[in-house]
């Protein structure tokens, strides 16, 4: 009997099944192969000393987004998207879609007007989301004299009877 390797561990062997089969120099794996790009993670991960639950779990991550078969181009958006997302960022402009501010002053949280969007969470208004700051720029910029102001897109509601 040969020793078997983790990832064989990993699968139990079904009684019988493939019992009287001669092993090959390379044995049949009951899971798909790793893809390149897990594999690099994989190797990047170890590399910087991560533990096995976190290198794990990234691979995960990592797995299900070779699964979803992007070519070179489609990669780098689909990873860029995905960067954000995972921060917490839109995708998209803010708008002054009332929807998408949270009045903090109506909670009781400020003593004058003053609304956080719901999209960034950085961003604050004190005319309900028509013009914004970024808490990064205030930060950067000392003050709250200097640091730049954005102009949300303005709220188009969709109609819903034109679009069906």
């Amino acid at each position: 009997m040969t020793p078997s390797t983790p990832q064989e561990d990993a699968y139990p062997a079904i009684p019988g099944a493939l019992a009287s089969a001669p092993r090959t120099s390379t044995p049949h794996r009951s899971r798909r192969q790793e893809s390149n790009l897990v594999a690099h993670a994989r190797r990047e991960l170890r590399l910087l000393g991560e533990d096995q639950d976190t290198i794990r779990g990234l691979c995960k991550v990592v797995q299900a987004f070779a699964d979803m078969g992007h070519s070179g181009s489609s990669a780098h958006f689909a990873a860029q998207h995905l960067e954000r997302l995972l921060r917490f960022k839109p995708l998209s402009d803010l708008t002054d879609n009332p929807a998408e501010w949270i009045d903090r002053h109506a909670e009781g949280m400020t003593p004058t007007p003053l609304w956080q969007s719901a999209r960034n969470s950085e961003a604050f208004s004190t005319d309900g989301g028509k013009t914004y700051t970024l808490l990064s720029e205030q930060t950067a910029a000392g003050d709250i004299a200097t640091t730049p102001l954005h102009h949300s897109k303005p709220h188009l509601p969709v109609d819903t009877e034109s679009a069906r």
